[in-house]
């Protein structure tokens, strides 16, 4: 039985589409759109908190991104994509991998969040509480971009899965919670070599064809937010 790859579009499963196609494996892709916002019930049923994405592999059926792209890598690639202990370079990839949902993505949306919530200005009733939070993220961006100045993947030399796991917040998750990179040189620049590799084209083909990819690369980011 071929690996199945439920996605939904427009959301973080296309981290798995993502690897299954620079892996070049065999797997059948059930696409769902959402309804209007969030997944639809279809959807909903295939795990107990509705989460995206989900794989099922013969009887087992699994959640998270990141499990989904290890396990993938791991079981299907061969362990492509995955750097082991004692490469020079693991420690960088074990950080970046687990940096990209524990950190940057949860900063994200909180920011995101508290901006429709309390106002996005600085004189909204919420600019004072938000600052911190604000602050933090930008500080993730520089310390993403002194990164990129030095290495042109994140774990060093090789792409990784941590390239995938965190190239989905630069580019689908401007979707939800836009955000300028203008003054980030070297993430722009990460970001044309994401968009060069054919993986990550035939993937944006298959799993979400309506988006721009140009513009989920660019400065500005896709415009508006599906969020508003």
């Amino acid at each position: 039985m071929a690996l199945i790859v439920h996605h939904l579009g427009v959301s973080q499963s296309d981290r798995v589409v993502w690897l299954c196609e620079e892996l070049g494996i065999e797997y059948e892709l059930k696409t769902y759109k959402r309804s209007p916002l969030l997944a639809p019930p279809e959807y909903k049923a295939l795990h107990p908190l509705g989460a995206a994405p989900v794989i099922e592999d013969g009887d087992l059926k699994i959640a998270e991104s990141s499990a989904c792209l290890e396990y993938i890598a791991q079981i299907h690639g061969k362990g492509r994509f995955v750097l082991a202990p004692g490469n020079k370079d693991y420690a960088q990839f074990l950080y970046w991998f687990h940096f990209a949902n524990a950190s940057f993505t949860s900063s994200l949306m909180r920011n995101r969040m508290g901006e429709t919530l309390l106002g996005s200005g600085d004189d909204a009733k919420g600019a004072g509480m938000l600052k911190p939070f604000k602050v933090k993220f930008q500080a993730m961006l520089d310390m993403i971009n002194k990164r990129l100045a030095e290495v042109p993947w994140l774990a060093g030399e090789e792409f990784t899965i941590a390239d995938i796991m965190l190239g989905c917040c630069f580019t689908t998750l401007r979707c939800f919670a836009p955000f300028d990179l203008g003054n980030y040189e070297h993430i722009l620049e990460y970001l044309k070599r994401i968009s060069d590799r054919d993986g990550y084209r035939q993937a944006r083909l298959k799993g979400d064809p309506e988006l721009d990819t140009a513009a989920l690369a660019s400065a500005v980011g896709p415009t508006g937010s599906l969020l508003m």
